[in-house]
């Protein structure tokens, strides 16, 4: 009993003393509050979009949510007992049971982020180089398994530190961290140094193979409508002739290329050229069109058909290819928050005789967090379905404000 309570007054000691050698930094506390309204606010409205919103139910989009949610949880149980340490000028004045939590939600949610990015990447490469087998509409099992492994993983590597990994003889009681050095390592490993790496491979493989096969298709249409026009100037030519020498006007010369033809192309080409017409145009960009002008001014009787019935399934794909387009951006800004806070920490484990300066690793963990911040930005700038919503549902929620206030 005496051991414990002698325990119990150097600690108390040590916490004291840590607090009467720092001061209130209350700068930290203002962009920590700030930092938590914005990663909650954002994120909300990520998820409360997809939900609501029919245009946003895409599978990209339920991986994104998950995503969201993992940011979410981090503002709201990791977040403001860090803001709160920080406050207190790095000093940890609440129970160790309470810092072991923190730990572990940290590593977990983090883990988690970046698991959920992993998994993203491994679902548009199925997407691209199977796209036959991917259902695009539906979660389905693929799916359903992919995003709970990633929370599953996520869990497994966060729970040395809930079974007592941290629990080290003579710990400082005014410090919260990760004290066994072999597990920072193991972490950072798991966490970020093997599905990092992975997960840049697999969106160089996808946009590498998506870029193939555009330009595949492009060719492909391009190479049938030239096929089907030389074959109806052949037919035209012929029946020109037959008509000539039936009125005693002579042969005709070969090669004459008459003016427009009223034969339409096949519907499976008229079908392909629509959807192509349909993506460019939803990408903001000039048609590129791959055959010559006079066929272009040439009358289409089924483009308006098959402009109709497959603009929806058009869209879709314009949206899928837009969530592309919005990845990389999201992983760009992911790899630049977090490399600095895993190389530094993972050096400051394997070099224990190497001095890094406190304020350095307050920094890089504040480029950590700010990173959650990040992420319903980019969506709002690069994806103009959730920009659509986010309008609507601002202005909405601020009409309703007013209108409250002056009733």
């Amino acid at each position: 009993m005496s051991d414990n309570s002698t325990e119990w007054t150097e600690n108390n000691t040590r916490i004291v003393v840590a607090l009467a050698h720092n001061s209130y930094n209350f700068p930290a506390l203002i962009f920590g509050i700030l930092l938590t309204i914005v990663i909650t606010g954002g994120n909300v409205l990520v998820c409360v979009s997809v939900y609501l919103e029919k245009a946003l139910k895409t599978t990209t989009n339920y991986f994104i949510v998950s995503l969201a949610f993992a940011d979410l949880l981090l503002a709201i149980l990791v977040l403001p007992l860090f803001v709160y340490t920080q406050f207190q000028g790095g000093v940890w004045t609440l129970n160790m049971v309470v810092c072991d939590g923190l730990m572990t939600m940290d590593v977990m949610l983090c883990t988690a982020s970046i698991f959920n990015l992993c998994a993203i990447s491994v679902d548009r490469f199925i997407a691209v180089s199977i796209p036959l087998n991917y259902n695009r509409k539906h979660v389905d099992h693929r799916q359903i398994v992919l995003l709970s492994a990633t929370w599953l993983l996520a869990l497994a590597v966060a729970s040395p530190v809930m079974f007592g990994i941290n629990r080290v003889p003579r710990r400082d009681p005014s410090e919260c961290k990760l004290e066994d050095d072999n597990y920072v390592i193991y972490s950072s490993v798991c966490s970020f140094f093997i599905p990092c790496p992975i997960m840049l491979l697999l969106y160089f493989a996808m946009f590498r193979g998506l870029r193939r096969w555009e330009e595949s298709r492009k060719a492909k249409l391009k190479t049938s409508i030239e096929v089907c026009r030389k074959l109806q100037h052949a037919a035209a030519a012929v029946n020109a002739g037959s008509v000539a020498g039936a009125h005693g006007n002579g042969p005709t010369v070969r090669g004459t290329i008459p003016g427009p033809l009223p034969m339409p192309l096949p519907r499976i080409i008229e079908r392909d050229l629509a959807q192509t017409r349909l993506e460019e145009m939803e990408d903001s960009m000039e048609p590129e069109i791959p055959y010559p002008r006079q066929y272009r001014e040439n009358s289409v009787p089924t483009l308006t058909y098959h402009h109709q019935h497959r603009k929806k399934r058009a869209k879709i794909n314009g949206r899928e290819r837009k969530a592309m387009r919005v990845l990389p951006v999201v992983v760009g800004c992911f790899l630049f928050c977090w490399t600095p806070f895993f190389v530094v920490h993972t050096t400051r484990a394997i070099c224990s005789t190497c001095d890094i300066p406190a304020s350095l690793m307050d920094i890089v963990t504040w480029l950590g967090y700010v990173n959650s911040a990040l992420n319903p930005i980019i969506y709002t700038i690069f994806n103009t379905e959730f920009r659509k919503f986010f309008k609507k549902f601002l202005h909405g929620f601020c009409c309703h404000k007013i209108s409250l206030f002056r009733g």
